[in-house]
């Protein structure tokens, strides 16, 4: 690798603070398997080729990787040669044709785009019966996590770093929050969200319990010891994997059953269970899809529709057009 190649890479890593955490973790995560699958198969990881390119695509869905995490590892390798000055090899024709034949075998051997398990408005009442009245911190702090993130569809990294400071309340008394950034919007307005009465009153009821209102710096929902003690954080939010456990407990607590889903992924509520519940909700109760993308912060289209794809089926032209007909 040539110096202005190496000068122009740690240029980027200087400057990795422009991406989200989550990409930069993807691209680090591409660039071990395709330099692994590189040296492996005796070609050059940087530049690459796009016969090589091509190659190491159809060997990814050769190994069961799904079209999402192929276009995925397609588009950092090219973001990656960018960044180094070099042609992306993603420009070929060979490629092309590849991602296409990627795309097609796939869908005639019937994959389909997973989906998290919605958490709909029905399940946070249900949640809410069983938690509303619980003496366990945990419990309390669990139920305003599932409130809050129903109510601003905000994703889990966004939700994990909400701190008091970012509260304040409306005249009635509901809460407003002041999200600094989201994973589409980062500017210096922020975004701001706000609650419902009976969101705002389990948040309320979080705060209180942990004694988090004299503590502007600290994350709103934090550790719970076994004990029922709150530990309160103002350095670090709780872990991915601990925001998860809370919609684990949530499933597990309103008796659900594991699911059986299209590519074993999503057998029960996750990350992105209230996104997508939620904005199923308001597909359902007639909102537009320009009001559900700005509650739920989304640039494309696209990945909205593949949420209510199955809401907005029976709102189609044709099926309107059939009943009309019929009810004449």
């Amino acid at each position: 690798m040539d110096e202005e190649i190496t000068q122009r890479l740690n240029e980027f890593v200087k400057d990795k603070d422009a991406f989200s955490p989550n990409t930069w973790k993807q691209l680090l995560s591409v660039m071990r398997l395709s330099l692994r699958w590189s040296k492996e198969n005796g070609r050059t990881f940087l530049p690459m080729v796009s016969n090589d390119l091509r190659d190491y695509l159809i060997h990814l869905q050769e190994t069961g990787k799904s079209t999402g995490t192929i276009s995925n590892h397609a588009s950092m390798i090219s973001m990656l040669h960018r960044h180094a000055g070099l042609v992306a090899p993603n420009s070929s024709p060979a490629v092309a044709r590849a991602i296409k034949k990627i795309n097609r075998v796939a869908v005639v051997s019937g994959e389909r785009t997973g989906q998290a398990v919605p958490f709909h408005f029905s399940d946070l009442l249900a949640v809410d019966e069983l938690w509303g009245n619980s003496p366990r911190k945990q419990d309390i702090r669990n139920l305003a996590f599932l409130h809050v993130a129903y109510s601003t569809l905000l994703r889990r990294s966004e939700l994990g770093r909400i701190r008091v400071r970012d509260i304040s309340r409306a005249e009635d008394g509901r809460i407003i929050l002041d999200v600094a950034y989201t994973k589409t919007i980062v500017q210096i307005a922020g975004v701001i969200k706000a609650l419902s009465a009976s969101s705002s009153q389990r948040l309320t009821e979080c705060i209180d319990a942990a004694g988090l209102a004299t503590e502007p710096d600290a994350y709103v929902f934090c550790r719970v010891h076994r004990s029922n003690k709150a530990i309160i954080s103002t350095t670090s939010p709780l872990s991915p994997t601990a925001l998860d456990d809370i919609f684990i407990q949530a499933w597990t607590a309103v008796g659900h059953a594991d699911q059986v889903t299209n590519k074993d992924r999503y057998s029960g509520w996750s990350a992105h269970s209230c996104r997508v519940g939620a904005a199923q909700d308001m597909a359902a109760d007639g909102y537009a899809v320009a009001q559900i993308m700005q509650e739920g912060t989304w640039k494309k289209t696209e990945t909205l529709m593949r949420y209510i794809r199955n809401v907005e089926a029976h709102k189609g032209a044709m099926v309107d057009m059939m009943e009309k007909r019929a009810n004449r």
